[in-house]
């Protein structure tokens, strides 16, 4: 029996090693810079083309950190933030966003139908995939894969990242090139569709 509770307690801890390394109290130390932009928890942007980053998924978030910090990925208004911060200060910072609830927003009523229909089961006709696949259908994500959770999330925002993705301009990080032909696949209204949809999906 104590090597049943022994094995069980070292698999717990093992899983939560393998999920986050990042300590979400140390993380808040650091985020007091992020909430100018972001609002307070990551939970509400001033502007509707900032993203939401509470919940959002450790892996994820941290990987987001490093590309940004690394200059991989560029966003203008990032730039020097992160000049400061350690590998250690990223993974924290990850794991307190992740750690916020998520305020999820309003769908478009009119766009509803077709935003869920394209979330749910994509486009058999222009080989668009279902968004729940990687995403989860509740839009809560895949941890382990890195995939973020998106219910919620900036319909403005989405928006904005889709077409970055389609054009080309977002194509660093791991999951990059699927977004990436995903998102060249859509349409402009597909896109705005499916945007409010998991602006609202909870």
């Amino acid at each position: 029996m104590k090597k049943l509770i022994a094995g069980v307690v070292l698999g717990v801890g093992l899983t939560a090693m393998a999920h986050g390394a990042g300590d979400p109290q140390a993380g808040e130390q650091n985020a007091a810079v992020c909430a100018g932009c972001h609002g307070q928890n990551g939970a509400k942007p001033i502007m509707g083309a900032y993203p939401k980053l509470s919940g959002l998924g450790e892996k994820y978030l941290y990987r987001q950190l490093v590309l940004i910090k690394d200059k991989e990925r560029n966003i203008a208004e990032m730039t020097g933030i992160l000049d400061n911060m350690n590998d250690q200060d990223l993974q924290d910072l990850a794991a307190y966003f992740n750690a916020q609830d998520m305020v999820v927003g309003q769908a478009d009523p009119d766009l509803v139908d077709q935003g869920a229909a394209l979330y749910r089961g994509g486009n058999m006709a222009t080989g668009v995939p279902a968004c729940a696949g990687c995403h989860n259908p509740q839009g809560v994500g895949n941890e382990p894969a890195g995939y973020p959770a998106l219910g919620g999330q900036n319909a403005e925002y989405l928006v904005k990242q889709l077409n970055a993705y389609r054009d080309g301009a977002r194509d660093s990080g791991a999951n990059a090139s699927i977004m990436m032909d995903v998102a060249s696949k859509l349409t402009d209204a597909e896109i705005e569709a499916v945007s409010s949809y998991i602006s609202g999906l909870n």
